[in-house]
């Protein structure tokens, strides 16, 4: 059952009438929002009697957005006798929205079939979906865990040009359902949940999650790359009170503000894009003199008026005054000095890191924690595979990854067919 949509009448309405009710502040245009889509709406289903869940537009209900403090969206608001008693700002999984809710209710414990199947998949991105796709053509059982939704960190992405086949582009939430879908109709199951560990060595291989132990002859990893954070003072407790990750999702809240963006690759070039036409002034921070980005972001962000670069200069320190978020202190790093931009805030956007930290001590890596696995995708494992973003690679981009996710899967016929 979908969670319904409600507006400021029904919403006193509702918390009048009702124990217990979770309240979804989201917006359409933010892809953080819809990703939570069906998590969010499982909740519903799985709560009902229990717990109302419902949502609310920010956009049609911005007066009552403001009374409820609601300054980055997705954020999920508990209340409980018409009173709030818990929040979070944008879950990354759909155990976190369970272990919210469990906070204040008591929740029905989830079992696993003890069944062991052919292939696990760890991930449901473009590389976990290809391979689901192609695992199920072939006849193969297989399971796909994903934590929250489709798409991984490609369902972040606005506007993909380089994915062939969409001559006029796509977004990156309706290419991740496609894919997802396509993959279903094989039989392909997904199951929303998120990984705790695993033990590569036994036989069968196991995957715990917050759902229970599945069991595999083979593990197929997608868990692809995380945003990097900056690592320094003031960030953690800001996020979401001016600190961000995604432009898409939360640059509506600073319309006609002053806002910085870190970094100098595709993905600041693009958030830096995006932002000029909502924020009154975008500075582009930047360690270097000269963008990463490729050539095609470089003429637009010159061309446009209200973007301002700050370069040779890192962040050090986020600044507050009286519990707000107030600016950025950065250093040059030639000469070492600091400076402070003043700001309203500040979106991150420094790369990624891979989402690898289940499998460390059971698989060879990089420095840098990238599993190391050549084209063929075999890792240090017998019986375990690595596609996407999460492997060492040349080059990251969604079509590599659905290649990766391919040849995971002739990787995985040819080691099952020796077993």
């Amino acid at each position: 059952m979908a969670a319904k949509h409600i507006n400021h009448e029904e919403f006193h309405a509702i918390l009048s009438q009702h124990e217990n009710v979770l309240v979804d502040f989201w917006a359409p245009w933010c892809p953080d929002c819809v990703r939570i889509t069906e998590a969010y709406d499982q909740l519903s289903k799985e709560h009902e009697g229990r717990l109302v869940v419902v949502k609310v537009n920010i956009d049609d209900e911005k007066e009552l957005a403001q009374q409820q403090s609601v300054k980055a969206i997705p954020t999920l608001i508990l209340y409980k006798n018409g009173q709030e008693v818990d929040r979070i700002m944008e879950p990354e999984s759909k155990a976190i929205m369970d272990a919210f809710i469990g906070l204040s209710m008591q929740t029905e414990k989830k079992t696993t079939e003890n069944v062991i199947r052919d292939t696990v998949i760890i991930g449901g991105g473009p590389a976990g979906y290809t391979a689901a796709l192609y695992a199920a053509r072939a006849g193969l059982d297989v399971l796909l865990l994903e934590k929250l939704a489709a798409g991984g960190q490609m369902a972040l992405t606005n506007d993909i040009d380089n994915y062939p086949g969409f001559e006029n582009g796509i977004d990156g939430i309706s290419l991740a359902q496609k894919m997802k879908q396509q993959a279903e109709r094989f039989g392909a199951k997904t199951v929303l949940a998120e990984v705790f560990s695993v033990d590569l060595k036994a036989n069968p291989k196991e995957v715990r999650t917050n759902l229970g132990t599945f069991l595999a002859k083979t593990i197929i990893i997608a868990t692809g790359a995380n945003p990097r954070q900056l690592d320094i003072s003031g960030e953690k407790e800001l996020i979401g009170r001016g600190v961000h990750y995604c432009a898409a999702c939360d640059g509506m809240f600073y319309k006609g503000k002053t806002v910085v963006v870190v970094g100098g690759g595709n993905s600041a070039a693009e958030d830096a894009l995006l932002l000029s036409r909502i924020a009154s002034k975008v500075i582009l921070v930047h360690r270097r003199d000269v963008l990463r980005a490729t050539k095609v972001y470089h003429e637009p962000l010159m061309q446009a008026e209200n973007v301002e670069f700050c370069w040779n200069s890192a962040p050090v320190e986020l600044v507050q005054e009286n519990g707000k978020f107030s600016g950025l202190i950065v250093e040059n790093v030639a000469d070492g000095s600091q400076s402070l931009i003043s700001c309203d805030g500040v979106f991150v956007s420094i790369g990624r890191k891979p989402a690898a930290g289940l499998f460390l001590g059971q698989l060879e890596m990089t420095p840098e924690r990238y599993i190391i696995a050549g084209e063929d995708t075999k890792t240090s494992e017998a019986g375990v595979f690595a596609a996407g973003d999460v492997r060492t690679k040349a080059l990251r981009q969604v079509v590599t990854a659905v290649a990766d996710g391919a040849l995971a899967v002739a990787a995985t016929e040819e080691y099952l067919a020796t077993l």
